[in-house]
Formats: structure tokens, sequence, C-alpha cells
């Protein structure tokens, strides 16, 4: 993951050529297929007919005979040649012919109604929508000052520079309380949400506002005035309402209203003890991703006319927004209630009102709060040597990463193969339409699915909220095409789109990226395998995964057919460029860790020891899958062959292990003479310079000698034996400080490697190249954790690695909490540890808190 220009996965930034290219012919572009054009169509005129003589009409008839005959043969032929690329369009977004996951029983019914309504849009500071393609939403803008101008906060931006964001708690369905500090203004927004007698579908929600000036001593009066704009929308155009009043009184007043299909008629109330100032504006347009612009357009061109700095009380005709500008002096707290339902008689507006504001509000708000406390104890069981500090940093974690869950809708862009484009101009195709309701990695940097990251994310939420955790699973698995491939990248809707550049939006369908969802689906299982589960809880889980089996297998199919080596039992992630003549070492996006150091000269010789361990995991979890449901066909005797033959400690050391040093590498044809050089180039009238690729000596067939986080799969997967001398060497070569060990963390790659700390491009700081990473160093935990509890004669040692990585990861992620108030993409391993890259970063970064407590995954076979 990368923020700022750096391109990476995380950017899933343009793909190199060898992934743009994949599937190309190696003789150039193929021919335009039907509905996709190659260069220019050419447009032939009217057949214009003549008189002409009857043997001059024989011979032409003749002619046109044969002509005729070469098209049909010829067309024959090119359709012949093209129709590979036809078909493997049409498959691309074709849906997998399977009963749907979100059809299941189990999340139907009153299970999908209490879901409806959320903070489902991660992208804003605050943001509610509903789990339906086109919402009526909302959302809160505020000016903020800084360095005495103003700015309007909205979308979550880190050029914002808050001092702080992010949930503090919440528990995924009905609660959150969230703090922002923007400079001298800070404050609290609460959500809740119920479903009361008289409710429209989906039930009524509640935000609190609760505004502190924190340098109160210092700001003069005009600094103390807030001002917030709390608007809603709806983005099937149906028309609002607005009320047009001053709020004079302290009773409740109507801002907004409406009425839609699914929640039927519904109002907008404000409620508050403060003096406030109110204005408002309304808007015509489906476009909600511009409604930062919209705003600031306003009040500026408002600001200018009257030399005030408020909405103009003014509407279009037909307005879809409604946008409510509150201004109050600080401190303050406001109170925004919304009801549904409010078109049926009887259905008790004003009790419902009051019961979402005021007092009764307060009430509420502290028994969601102290259910939240209860619930995070009791499932998490925070080891008693954590201090107080530490479980408000564990609480947050899991806090902003289940309020960070998002519900998107639209259509992934698939891109067409290097020299096509569709009639119109575009070079994709659409996906089918689909929903994902999905955790995120970060509310600023990345705020839509992320493929590799969710099955991280999947082993925090599962434990706080099994049937949440298989909701998002199933939306997911939701998405796999008849091919059994799964986009990586997910940016569904306008709104994520509004934080893509254009060109790293395709998705390529010859792409893959780690099952992770596999590690939490292992999770689910041995959930059974022990008993700790409910009856049924463990039904819900069995009937999950019986319908899961055939969508599971189909992507398994995928992995194991398109990423496979030329030996048996061998695989590399397909995709990296092999005419790069910018890149140091040709990044392989696809297994998320970028520009870690492979091959120097990617081939179909390559063996990469990461994938052969994901499709371990996945392998075992389909054969545990398969004995769950008691199936006894061939597929599941394959899945229990797969794993035999990929646990196969002997086969893994011929393929990948280094006697000498005891690590485990990559194989393919390696040099490690490679350089970057800055050379001359003109373009057009310019001579401009450029770092380019230069290979000092033939690549050979070898051991890649990288040592980092690849080297450890093995060992992070338990398929070392406890009793094996290589784990003693795996052990020393994690704890040696001159290799991968900090005070910080495991670095990603040893300080011995000829990579590290090198850039890739000219463009490419080092990424994987170094730094922590969170989610490698849980894996290394949980290792370490198992090895621990094995008996061996390495079991003391890697007891006290276990002990003192934990202790390091844990200060040192909490410590950079409280010094700056984020979680961080990663840890600088050069400067004391400090967070780098993007923030708040509470995706795999949130796993501190399964390190708090001590829950790992069961590596035992």
């Amino acid at each position: 993951m990368s923020g700022g220009s750096r391109r990476t996965a995380r950017s899933r930034g343009r793909p190199s050529p060898g992934e743009a290219d994949a599937g190309e012919s190696a003789r150039g572009p193929r021919r335009p297929v039907e509905g996709i054009r190659n260069g220019r169509s050419r447009d032939h005129g009217p057949i214009r007919l003549r008189d002409v003589s009857l043997k001059t009409l024989l011979g032409l008839g003749f002619l046109a005979s044969l002509f005729v005959f070469f098209l049909v043969n010829n067309y024959q032929w090119v359709s012949r040649r093209e129709d590979p690329v036809v078909r493997s369009l049409r498959r691309a977004v074709t849906p997998l012919p399977a009963p749907r996951m979100m059809d299941l029983p189990l999340f139907q019914g009153e299970h999908q109604e209490s879901l409806y309504w959320g903070t489902y849009r991660p992208h804003v500071y605050l943001g509610i929508r509903a789990r339906t393609p086109r919402s009526l939403i909302a959302g809160l803008m505020w000016i903020g000052i800084k360095d005495g101008q103003y700015f309007l906060r909205h979308i979550c931006q880190d050029s914002d520079d808050l001092s702080t964001y992010g949930w503090r708690d919440h528990n995924g369905r009905d609660y959150g309380r969230q703090e922002i500090v923007d400079h001298g203004l800070s404050f609290m927004t609460s959500f809740l949400k119920e479903k009361r007698a008289g409710s429209g579908y989906g039930g009524d929600w509640a935000v609190r506002l609760d505004l502190q000036n924190i340098k109160s001593k210092v700001h003069d009066a005009e600094d103390s005035t807030a001002h917030l704009f709390f608007y809603v929308a709806d983005e099937e155009g149906n028309s609002l309402g607005v009320q047009r009043q001053k709020f004079e009184s302290h009773d409740s007043t109507l801002l907004a209203f409406g009425e839609r299909n699914d929640v039927g008629g519904w109002e907008l109330h404000l409620d508050s003890q403060e003096k406030l100032d109110t204005h408002f504006s309304g808007f015509r347009t489906l476009h909600m991703h511009n409604l930062s612009e919209l705003v600031q357009g306003t009040l500026a061109f408002h600001a200018r006319r009257t030399g005030q700095l408020q909405l103009p009380d003014a509407i279009e005709d037909s307005s879809n927004i409604i946008v409510v500008q509150i201004s109050a002096t600080v401190p303050a707290k406001i109170d925004i209630a919304f009801v549904s339902g409010t078109n049926v008689e009887g259905s008790s507006i004003d009790e419902r009102i009051n019961s979402l504001t005021g007092t009764m509000l307060s009430t509420r708000l502290e028994e969601k709060q102290g259910e939240v406390e209860d619930k995070y104890v009791s499932i998490f069981n925070i080891k008693d040597e954590v201090d107080s500090e530490s479980m408000i940093v564990g609480r947050a974690a899991i806090g902003n990463l289940l309020g960070g869950i998002g519900y998107f809708y639209g259509q992934s862009r698939i891109a067409l193969p290097k020299g096509f484009t569709q009639e119109n101009g575009d070079k994709f195709i659409s996906y089918w339409p689909a929903a994902l309701f999905t955790a995120v990695p970060s509310r600023s940097f990345f705020p839509r699915g992320f493929l590799w990251d969710e099955g991280f994310h999947q082993m925090i939420i599962g434990r706080w909220d099994a049937k949440l955790s298989m909701d998002i699973i199933g939306h997911w698995l939701d998405l796999i095409n008849i091919d059994g491939w799964i986009p990586r990248e997910q940016i569904l809707g306008a709104e994520a789109l509004s934080k893509v550049p254009e060109e790293f939006v395709l998705q390529y369908p010859t792409n893959g990226n780690p099952p992770t969802l596999f590690l939490v689906l292992r999770d689910l299982l041995n959930g059974i395998r022990t008993g700790k589960l409910l009856s049924q809880e463990t039904n819900e889980i069995t009937d999950f995964l019986s319908r899961a089996y055939i969508r599971l297998n189909a992507w398994f199919q995928w992995f194991n057919t398109t990423q496979s080596g030329k030996d048996v039992g061998t695989f590399y992630w397909h995709g990296r460029d092999n005419t790069t003549t910018k890149e140091l070492n040709p990044k392989t996006l696809t297994s998320g860790l970028d520009d870690y150091p492979r091959a120097s000269h990617p081939n179909d010789e390559e063996r990469h020891l990461d994938i052969r361990c994901w499709m371990l995991l996945a392998a075992d979890c389909m054969h545990s899958i398969a004995e769950l449901l008691k199936m006894e066909n061939a597929s599941a005797k394959e899945y229990h062959q797969m794993s035999k033959q990929l646990s196969d400690f002997e086969k893994l050391n011929q393929m990948h292990l280094d006697d000498a040093s005891g690590a485990y590498f990559d194989f393919g044809y390696h040099t490690e003479k490679v350089r970057l050089r800055w050379h001359e180039v003109k373009v057009l009238d310019t001579v401009q310079r450029e770092l380019v690729r230069e290979t000092l000596e033939e690549p050979q067939l070898k051991l890649v000698p990288h040592l980092g986080y690849v080297s450890l799969f093995p060992f992070m997967m338990g398929i070392i034996p406890s009793e094996s001398p290589i784990l003693e060497k795996q052990l020393r070569l994690i704890s040696n400080r001159s290799t991968l060990w900090t005070d910080y963390g495991v670095r990603s790659l040893s300080k011995t490697s000829s990579l590290y700390m090198k850039r890739n491009t000219q463009h490419d700081p080092p990424y994987w190249r170094g730094p922590i990473w969170i989610n490698m160093n849980y894996m290394i935990l949980s290792a370490l954790y198992h090895y621990s509890q094995e008996a061996g004669p390495y079991r003391t040692m890697a007891g006290t690695l276990y002990q003192e990585l934990r202790s390091n990861l844990i200060r040192n992620i909490v410590g950079n909490y409280y010094e700056t108030g984020f979680l961080w993409e990663q840890y600088d391993q050069k400067n004391k540890g400090k967070g780098k890259g993007a923030r708040p970063f509470t995706g795999w970064t949130a796993l501190v808190l399964l390190m708090m407590t001590e829950a790992y995954p069961s590596l035992q076979r």
C-alpha cells in the first residue's frame, strides 16, 4: 500500500506491460473482435447499379462468387483465430452459474434488515447509507481553519492534516463513536440505529455531534464558532423537501423530508439545547461524488455577493440533495435524527424522535458504549500484561476497522488486450453490476475493497461477529466469474471511482492475488472442530461452507490452472514484465508484495515460494470443508492428495531450500548484477535524463538469494517439522539483527540483500524492501507461538523469540498511536519504528489486537 504518487499494487496502478499484454499473441495484436475495434473502421458507401451486358454481368458474377468464397473462408479463418479472444472476454464478465451466497436464508429476513443502514461510506469523515444500489445517503462537512485559511472538510484525505480521526468504538451494526480533532476543533460523532414500532424498513438512526474547543483559552470569539454542514441526498433522484424555518426554540426542528420505496416516508430532524444559526441549499444532481465541490462553490459564490460565509437559503427545482448549515458556538451538542415510515398512520413520529435525541439518546449511547466495552473484554480476553493504554488502542483498531466497513455497488472495469478498444473508444468491458460489502484498508488512501487484505480483516471481524464476517465473505465470493476469477481491487460506483486515478482503474483477468480468505475459513473450521461454538453457529457456518464450496472450488481451480509452473506442484505469480527497461527488479504486484525481489529475468521457469504455500493453505481448507460436509467425490480426494503433495517437506527442500543458510528462496533466471543508470533520452526537442536498467551478466537458473518475508512462508505456514534442524536455522535468521530482526518488528527484506531499501524505478521508492509490515509480522508471530507449543528441541528458543517480538510490535504500534494519533500502513525499520505510508491504516495493522489477546490460527494439520 502506498500513498501519494507511489505506484504500487495499492494504487493498483497501471500494470506493467507484461501484465497488460497477458494473453496477447507474440506476433502482435490480434484483429478486432465483435463489438471491439483495433484501429480505424471503414465506412462503405451505398452500392450503385448501372447498365451492363449479360456477358459482363456473368463474368462479374463469377468473380464475385470467387470473392464471396474467399471472404467466407477468410471470415471463418479470422473467426477461428479470434474465437479465443472473444470467448475469454465474454467469460471474464460472466458470473459463475451457481447459487448466490447472499441468497442463503441466514442472510435474509431480520439479518438483512438489521444491516440495512450503517456508516457504510468509509471515504468520508462521517457518511451513512443503506445497503441498496441507489440509497438515500447522509453525511457531514465542516469548515476547518489552518494557517488562517478556511478549508471544507468532507472526504478523508491526508492533506487535511487532522491531528487524529477514527472510530474509537464500533460494533459493526448499530453503534459507533468517532473522535475527530481538526486543529483547534475537537468533536465526537456518535451513531445509533434502532428499530421501533412504526419505523420503516431498516429502522431509524441518529447522529450526535459533541463539539469542544480544545484551545479555547487562546482562540477569540470568532474562532469558537463552528460551521457544520449536514446533508441528505437521494441517489435515485427523488425530490426532497426542506423546512424553511429558523432554529429558534429547543424543540426538534424538521430539516428535510421525502419518500422512497424502501423506507416509505422519512424525516430528518435537528435537536439541540444550544443557540444555533441554520441555513440551507438544495441541489439537483446525480453526481454524489461532487458534493464537496457543490457546497464549496455555493459558499464561495454567496460570500463574494454578501460577505457572509453561509448557504443562500435557496433550492433548485426538484432538488434531490439538501444541505443544512449549522453554525454553533463551541462547546455545543447537536442531535440529528432520521425517522422512516412517516407516511403510515400511527407511526409514532414524535415518540421516535424523542428517543433519538436529548437525554434519551444520551442514555442509549451510554448503554451501547457499555455493551461494546463488555463484549470487547469478553471476546478478546486481553492478557494481564497488556496495559490499559494498549487496550484502548486495541479497541480503536477494531472500532475503526468495523466503522470502515463500506457498501459499494457498480461494475468493475476489465481491461481489453493491448491494442483493442471498444467502438466507443473504451479500453475495457464492464463486469456485471454487483454489490460488495467489505472492510477497507484505509479510509483516506484505500477506501475500497482489496482482495488479499480482506482475509486479514476478517480474521479480526470473524472473532467479533462471525455472521457479519460471513456476510462480507459471501459478498466477495459472489463476485467470482465463470472461470473462478475475482477482480483483486473493487472500484465500484462513482464515489469509489472518484478516489482512483483513471489509469489505475482497470482490472486484468489473468492476474491473481493471495487467497487470504482461506485464513478466516480455516478459523471457522477450527471453531467447529474444537466444539467452542453454539449449535446454531455451527449450523450457520456449515450451511455457509456448503453453499460456498462450489465457488471456492472454482477459485482454487483458477489458481491451479492459471498460476501453475512448468513442473507438477510448482506455481508462480503470472504477469511479471519480462521486457521492462525501467525496473531494477520487475514487480510482482499480483503477489501483494509488489517490489519484493524475485528472479531478475521473469519467465515460465520461475517457482514462487509464497504462492506454493498459499496453495497449500487453500488445498488443506478445501479438504477440511469436504470432510466437514462428508463429501466423498473425486475433488475431495484430489484436495487431500494435493495437500499431502504441497506439504511434502523433502520436496519443498529440494525445490526451495538453500542448505548452507537454512533459508528458503524463490527459483528462476537470476543475476545479482543488475543496476539502474542515468541515460539521456531525447524527447521532442529536449534532452531528458531517466533511469534505465542494465544487466551486466547473463542470468542463470538458480535460487534467488533475497532473504525476507517470502523466505519465511514455509515457517509461517507451519510446514517445517518441529524437530527439524532447519527450524533452528530459521529462528536464527529471524533473530539476527544483521538480517531481519529489529526492536520494532521483523523487516520485510534482509539488510544483507543487494536490493535492501533500493528504489525500483526513478519514481518508485522501496516498499517491501525493508519496512515492517504488520500482516506478515502477525503470521511470523503465529508461527513462533505454534512452535513454542510444539514438543521439540527448539521449543524454548521459539518461545523466547515469540515473547520478545510480540512485546516489540505492541509497544511500537501503541507508542506510534499515542504519538501521532494513528495506526500506520508500515513502520520504518531505519527510523526507530516510526509509522509511515498511509494513515489511518486500520486494515491489517489492526491485527495488533490479536497479538494482544494472543489469538492465532491453528497451524496443525
